[in-house]
């Protein structure tokens, strides 16, 4: 597992999981905005720089990757901050290991993602022809019309996206496809908070306000963004999170 730590090892603990496709990177805009906290970054299996064996995962498995990082760095009293699927697996570790996860941020994800058919005809056509020829039709649903207008670092995020290994992100989908975490998500009593994109078109805001219903959580709608709002609006996200932590503490 590639895992990253900035910021004072005895600060509050937030602990990040990123989306398919993407790596630990996906956070760089938003790390400098949170200062005196103990980050703690990863790739999950099957991206950026951490090992990729073969497939398919489960969320449960997922989750218990993040926890044996979380053990490994001796982490307490974990904010978990989860992005499509690492909302996912932040919704099953705060179920599974209770004893790591005292609060949860929800960002652009939701308790069910998708259906078989969405995810078995981007699997097929991974195996087919790679991602390469999927870039075009992904990224503008990572990605706000005016922020595909106007950066240039477009360019980065399409290489992060076409060079994660097929097999990884074949068996993250699979992942996501089998995951119905509604049940477990509703049962939650720590405290949660959401947001999304409001031009998200992975997991669109009605899902995602769906699954803060779920559980009681109050949702935010961050506007001019897309499926990665730490990446568009990073100023934004950081004072969602500020706030929830100070309301937590």
């Amino acid at each position: 597992m590639h895992v990253q730590q900035d910021g004072p090892r005895d600060g509050r603990v937030v602990m990040f999981g990123n989306s398919l496709g993407s790596d630990l990177r996906v956070w760089d805009a938003l790390v400098p905005l949170l200062p005196n906290l103990h980050l703690v970054r990863f790739d999950k299996r099957g991206h950026g720089l951490s090992d990729c064996p073969t497939g398919p995962y489960t969320i449960e498995m997922l989750a218990d990757d993040a926890a044996a990082v979380a053990d490994a760095l001796g982490l307490q009293d974990i904010t978990f901050v989860g992005l499509s699927i690492g909302g996912l697996i932040g919704q099953e570790l705060a179920t599974s290991r209770p004893d790591l996860i005292k609060a949860l941020v929800l960002m652009d994800t939701a308790s069910k993602i998708g259906n078989d058919e969405m995810w078995q005809t981007r699997i097929n056509a991974i195996r087919d022809g790679g991602l390469l020829p999927l870039a075009d039709a992904i990224l503008p649903r990572w990605f706000a019309k005016s922020y595909i207008a106007n950066n240039p670092e477009l360019a980065l995020w399409r290489n992060m996206l076409t060079r994660t290994p097929a097999e990884g992100y074949i068996a993250c989908c699979q992942a996501i496809n089998a995951a119905d975490l509604t049940d477990k998500t509703r049962a939650l009593t720590i405290p949660v908070t959401t947001m999304a994109g409001v031009e998200d078109g992975s997991t669109p805001p009605d899902i995602v306000r769906a699954t803060s219903d779920l559980c009681g959580a109050p949702f935010h709608l961050i506007d001019d963004a897309s499926h990665l709002p730490c990446v568009e609006k990073p100023e934004v996200v950081a004072k969602i999170i500020y706030e929830f932590l100070a309301k937590t503490a």
